[in-house]
């Protein structure tokens, strides 16, 4: 099995949220991750949209895609 190694991120979020072990906490900061993520995604949605790369045609035809194909 090939060795992995920590990315830089990976390294700082292991140090900072080392100080408490519990998995409520552990969910707490999960949310708080997926909350973060989903906005940078909205955003960008919103972008593609604003600018025509994304529309209801396009969403239509990715619907009916086998991405797994590709």
């Amino acid at each position: 099995m090939a060795e992995r190694t920590l990315t830089p991120t990976q390294m700082h979020l292991l140090k900072t949220f080392s100080f408490d072990g519990r998995d409520e906490y552990a969910r707490e900061v999960q949310e708080v991750l997926t909350r973060h993520f989903q906005a940078k995604l909205d955003a960008e949605v919103n972008r593609l949209w604003e600018e025509g790369t994304l529309s209801d045609e396009k969403l239509d035809e990715i619907a009916k895609e086998d991405l797994h194909a590709k």
